[in-house]
């Protein structure tokens, strides 16, 4: 339990031979009707009968990323979070829990990096206790896919009926690469975001607590690049240390496909170097082809994949 194996798995009968499949992930329950359950990398959870079972065997942690910079779960976890703050925050053991008035779930979340110093049942009893008093629904984000994540937890809040509702992937690399991807050029620079620049923000009726959290973090910068009616793109940036942060990094819709991003997103790299960092990290929904597409091009990749699961309500019995 909890470790990364390989178990290959009867499917099927054909003409001329039987059919099998692998599943490489962390095996996160084997229940008494023997049922597997591994959690594969994204996040998948597959379930198999022990009837269908061939072999199977515990099989090394992912091997290193060969490109961009080495992190572990943790760091990444602490430096986003800090890089995204709440508007309060309180410590349930070694659990951080966060409220920010609602807006976006990353700052309405239990970040939970070890132990809450409770038995987990009375922790989240904790948890919803503390998010009801501030009229929020409990979320807690969990990570896949990386070394130190929590495969294991996840499998125990699904056994406890909480939703998972939102994935996404935190991806790394290289700083100086994304700074050489344009010029950069025609790209100005703000500690604040004015109201032009919340204007593009893709997420209106942005709140003096939403103004807040962007405002959050060791040192924050806000990128735009003029447009005729109002900003043509804009993005955010926040420097962590050897750690650069990209996000809402935005265009405006009549003005894509012309680089705006890539200069966006290269301003604000060379931002970060000079103040001292070597390496970006973002954070980018599993659907956005074009994100990543672009994130991919200027030599990012998926680190882990992190999840949200909500709280169970009535409804979800």
């Amino acid at each position: 339990m909890g470790k990364r194996v390989s178990v290959r798995r009867l499917t099927g009968h054909g003409d001329t031979a039987e059919k099998f499949t692998d599943t490489v992930g962390v095996l996160t329950s084997w229940d008494d009707d023997g049922v597997l359950t591994i959690t594969r990398r994204a996040g998948e959870v597959v379930r198999i009968p022990e009837s269908a079972l061939v072999a199977g065997k515990v099989v090394p942690a992912a091997p290193a990323r060969r490109r961009g910079p080495a992190a572990t779960y943790g760091e990444l976890a602490r430096v986003s979070s800090r890089g995204w703050r709440p508007v309060e925050s309180e410590r349930l053991g070694e659990w951080e829990l966060r409220a920010a008035g609602g807006f976006t779930r990353r700052a309405n979340s239990v970040l939970p990096l070890g132990d809450p110093g409770l038995p987990l049942d009375a922790a989240l009893e904790a948890v919803r206790r503390w998010y009801g008093a501030r009229g929020l629904p409990a979320y807690v984000q969990t990570a896949t896919g990386a070394e130190g994540t929590q495969e294991l937890l996840c499998a125990e809040l699904e056994r406890r009926g909480w939703v998972r509702e939102v994935s996404a992937e935190l991806w790394t690399g290289g700083l100086a690469p994304v700074a050489d991807s344009a010029a950069g050029a025609g790209v100005l620079f703000s500690r604040t975001a004015d109201e032009a620049w919340l204007g593009r923000y893709q997420r209106k009726g942005v709140s003096e607590v939403a103004s807040r959290v962007l405002g959050g973090g060791p040192s924050v910068w806000f990128a735009t690049v003029p447009g005729e009616h109002g900003p043509a793109a804009i993005g955010r940036l926040v420097v962590d240390g050897r750690w650069a942060g990209f996000a809402a990094v935005e265009v405006d819709p009549a003005l894509r496909r012309r680089g705006l991003a890539t200069e966006v997103m290269a301003a604000l790299a060379r931002r970060a170097l000079a103040e001292g960092a070597s390496a970006a990290w973002l954070q980018v929904e599993t659907d956005n082809a074009g994100a990543r597409a672009l994130y991919t091009r200027l030599g990012l990749a998926a680190h882990h994949a992190y999840h949200h699961y909500r709280e169970p309500k009535p409804t979800d019995a």
